[in-house]
């Protein structure tokens, strides 16, 4: 399979390709690029063509897939255009802005039988299942609440997280991250309860905010996030018999151990969790999902169910 990039994204240069180089079977094609200088980094680094504009990229009869890590504003457009040149599709993170465009990229993608991904890596992670598995093994009791929080420093002027037209904001940034962890802790069938967005002038998005949602089981995931904030990225599992914390849930970087604190009525001690490539492991995700007709759907789930979160989010909010 051969693979293209729209853009020339750090991610793409830092996390993207250097996993891709792990993959058996799959190659890099080259970056298309509004500015060719700026593609002559990955040429020089990782091979591949440089394309003058998203557009010849997907003119290439060559290239089977597309990676998108544009602004999330840009994801619909050139989602749309990646699918209506039969490739295959990974998203970046939002997959889209609103539901209504998020369920006609689905529609595309299932039409023209094509794969697509959004890509959420920290689902990929072993600590994940080490951690559900303190869940299920009775451990911490029943379960009365999850905490979620990530956050970060503001970054820097002329980032596209605070500029409304790109599709800035933290819920479309950080927020959909905890939705998201809490959607799967929850087994699947959350809905938001509250909500609350905050914004501070000059900017025009959301920097800070937060919702509660709740499961089938009344089971509550009470999550926050924000771009203007100390760093954080928890997890909080409190239990009838015991409470699970751990700091690394979403970011881990590849080769990184990551640990947790497990606390009961007698007793507190370190849980070292597995290391892992989130980043490899949710190419190998996509590499599925074009594989197989049974897993595509159930990404297409998985994509739309993100979607309506993050709507009820901002609707609930108002």
């Amino acid at each position: 399979m051969k693979i293209g990039i729209l853009g020339t994204s750090d991610i793409a240069f830092r996390r993207f390709l250097p996993a891709l180089e792990k993959i058996e079977g799959v190659s890099y094609v080259g970056v298309a690029t509004r500015t060719l200088e700026k593609g002559k980094k990955f040429q020089e680094t990782y091979g591949g063509n440089i394309y003058d504009g998203y557009q010849k990229l997907l003119e290439d009869d060559s290239i089977d897939a597309v990676y998108v890590p544009l602004p999330p504003a840009l994801h619909y457009e050139w989602g749309k255009k990646v699918l209506e040149a039969k490739k295959h599709l990974f998203m970046e993170k939002p997959f889209a802005m609103s539901v209504e465009e998020t369920e006609e990229l689905i529609n595309l993608a299932k039409e023209n039988n094509l794969a697509i991904h959004e890509n959420y890596m920290f689902v990929f992670h072993n600590q994940l299942e080490e951690i559900k598995k303190i869940i299920t093994d009775g451990t911490l009791g029943n379960i009365r609440l999850y905490r979620i929080a990530f956050g970060f420093p503001k970054r820097q002027e002329g980032d596209f997280r605070y500029n409304k037209e790109l599709g800035g904001g933290s819920l479309f940034d950080c927020g959909g991250y905890t939705l998201k962890l809490a959607n799967i802790l929850l087994g699947g069938n959350s809905r938001v309860k509250t909500a609350i967005l905050n914004y501070e002038d000059p900017y025009e998005v959301d920097l800070y905010g937060s919702a509660t949602l709740v499961n089938d089981k009344g089971v509550t995931a009470q999550v926050s996030f924000g771009m203007d904030n100390s760093y954080k990225c928890e997890l909080e599992i409190w239990g009838s018999k015991g409470c699970f914390r751990t700091n690394r849930i979403l970011t881990a970087p590849a080769g990184y151990e990551p640990t947790g604190e497990l606390v009961t009525q007698n007793d507190t001690k370190e849980i070292k969790l597995s290391s892992d490539d989130t980043f490899y492991k949710s190419q190998l995700k996509f590499l599925e999902c074009i594989k197989s007709k049974e897993v595509r759907e159930e990404v297409y789930e998985e994509i739309e169910k993100q979607a309506q979160l993050v709507k009820k989010v901002n609707e609930v909010r108002k």
